[in-house]
């Protein structure tokens, strides 16, 4: 009786862990050396970036002093400061069980179940269990880009899962926890700001009253409190409050859109953009459907704040930048996705998706030439 009420929940987590160990084996076995790729192993995952900055973090929280004799990557010391504390700490935390890039991963792979249940729990609040549980398996594999991110050091599980609980808990009008969640999303990453600036636009679409709608949307200043937290950290362990903003070519919004196919940008520096496109197109096309069915839900404003953003945004890796409303997009797409022409053409596809993850991985790697630090 308990795995059928909470089957679906369990199957996921089940499938998530699954896809996870899958690719640490297919690494550690070298599977990909043995089908044309180069030899790799488990230090090759482990590499990924920007995985090893976020263990060197963990090992040294922004000290240059302690950053700067010990570990051996190519970057300014004055760069850390652009990664956020939040996925440091949990690697820090599972430091103590296990060695920092197994922590990496592990830390990965425990915000990757909160996600596949957070977005199975999102996707309630609109369709029924059966189709929720699809689209939350569908969120495992595609896009293919965020499966990628789910494998390797990376901070987007805890990042969207603290998002999606947070406009959970907005829609069922828990005020305080979702201003807790919208905070520990931005101890992650800053695009949680687009966040904030989601819940201030839709303090004026809120038709309560203002005192009302005051005493309820006065804990989102939990927001600028917690960057405040990480500036002041920052001034204690650096010595420089704006730390993140001195952290160097790390900005890549502009003040127009579609600067990304300038291809002479330091970030950008390839003419292959036709893919951007294509994202470009389905995210702006999700917005309409969104708001067609759901209009102006808390949803639509955030995939609308965040896609307008993301429009700003010159940078190769977009389909990464635009990764937090995959979700919202998959929604927006439901009744196309639960398709059966559809389901059988991922099936066909999935082969395609996990060598497309294996590629990417094998090629996006940091050269670390001494491990013995990151343990």
């Amino acid at each position: 009786m308990y795995f059928n009420k909470f089957r679906h929940q369990i199957l996921l987590v089940l499938i998530t862990i699954a896809i996870s160990l899958f690719f640490w084996s297919t690494f550690y076995f070298n599977i990909p050396g043995k089908i044309g790729f180069n030899d790799v192993s488990l230090e090759t995952l482990f590499a990924n970036y920007d995985g090893p900055n976020y263990v060197v973090i963990s090992k040294c929280f922004y000290d240059k002093s302690c950053i700067g004799p010990n570990f051996s990557l190519p970057l300014p010391l004055e760069y850390y400061p652009a990664h956020f504390p939040g996925y440091p700490l949990t690697i820090k935390f599972l430091n103590f069980f296990t060695t920092g890039p197994k922590a990496m991963i592990f830390s990965t792979l425990l915000g990757s179940i909160l996600l596949s249940l957070s977005t199975y729990y999102l996707f309630k609040l609109f369709l029924n269990s059966k189709k929720s549980f699809y689209l939350s398996l569908l969120f495992i594999f595609f896009p293919a880009r965020f499966l990628v991110l789910r494998v390797i050091g990376a901070p987007e599980t805890w990042f969207l899962s603290f998002i999606i609980l947070s406009l959970i808990n907005f829609k069922k009008d828990k005020f305080l926890s979702s201003a807790i969640f919208a905070s520990l999303a931005l101890l992650f990453k800053t695009p949680a700001v687009l966040l904030g600036l989601t819940y201030l636009i839709y303090f004026f679409i809120d038709k309560r009253n203002f005192v009302e709608k005051f005493k309820k949307y006065i804990w989102y200043l939990l927001m600028p409190l917690t960057l405040f937290l990480i500036f002041l950290f920052y001034q204690h362990n650096i010595g420089n409050f704006f730390a993140y903003f001195h952290s160097g070519d790390n900005f890549h919004l502009n003040p127009l859109p579609y600067l990304v196919f300038v291809s002479q940008q330091t970030w950008v520096n390839t003419i292959w953009l036709e893919d951007v496109i294509y994202i470009y197109f389905f995210a702006l096309l999700s917005i309409y459907y969104l708001f067609k069915k759901y209009k102006l839900d808390i949803i639509t404003v955030f995939s609308i704040i965040f896609i307008l953003a993301t429009l700003l945004v010159s940078h190769r890796d977009i389909s990464r930048y635009i990764a937090p409303v995959y979700p919202f997009i998959l929604l927006a797409f439901y009744k196309f996705l639960n398709q059966k022409p559809v389901k059988i053409i991922f099936l066909i596809l999935l082969p395609a998706i996990i060598l497309f993850a294996i590629n990417h991985i094998v090629g996006n790697t940091a050269p670390i030439a001494d491990w013995l630090p990151y343990l």
